[in-house]
């Protein structure tokens, strides 16, 4: 997916935005034109400004409190843009609600989109079956068949409830962690 297309927005959300900044700065070195929009839940979450401000030919910056940028979701910035320019492509990297969310919104535009899963990966080989995702109806493992897919085809349903299958073990052992006096 690195190759000039022309306008691409490059969407990244909490943790992702470290995913999605070397994908903003090869497809800006391409020759595309980047826009970047970052999101996060407030200010002192939001990391890598100004990596994604060098990748970027214009970034923009929201938080879900309004403490920084725009107040609102990254999804609102994203609209806007595809309101007002041609954009040939979208890249989205956070949370898969936020994936979802960007992907229905391109999906009107009919603009290709771009999604990276991070499912519970264990074993690298696709094996044990803990990446499964549904593409397109078909089901294929993040660790070999992705990360990145085509956002329009994932079933973030699906994937949302895989997501909350260890959810009680997670707690169970951020209790042990907190216990052992590791908090």
């Amino acid at each position: 997916h690195l190759e000039k297309k022309g306008t691409v927005v490059c969407v990244g959300g909490g943790t992702g935005i470290a995913v999605l900044h070397p994908i903003t700065r090869g497809l800006k070195d391409v020759g595309n034109h980047v826009i970047g929009i970052i999101g996060a839940r407030t200010q002192n979450l939001l990391i890598m400004e100004d990596n994604m401000r060098a990748a970027s030919h214009d970034l923009r910056i929201c938080t879900d409190d309004g403490s920084y940028g725009h107040h609102g979701f990254v999804t609102d910035v994203l609209k806007e843009i595809l309101d007002s320019q041609d954009v040939a492509m979208v890249v989205a990297i956070g949370p898969i609600p936020m994936m979802k969310f960007v992907c229905g919104i391109t999906k009107e535009y009919g603009v290709s989109t771009m999604v990276s899963l991070n499912p519970i990966m264990v074993d690298g080989t696709g094996m044990c079956g803990g990446c499964r995702v549904t593409v397109g109806g078909k089901t294929k493992y993040a660790c070999v068949d992705g990360p990145d897919f085509d956002g329009h085809q994932v079933d973030f349903d699906e994937a949302m409830r895989r997501q909350q299958m260890y959810k009680n073990e997670e707690q169970e052992a951020h209790q042990c962690r907190i216990g052992l006096g590791r908090a």
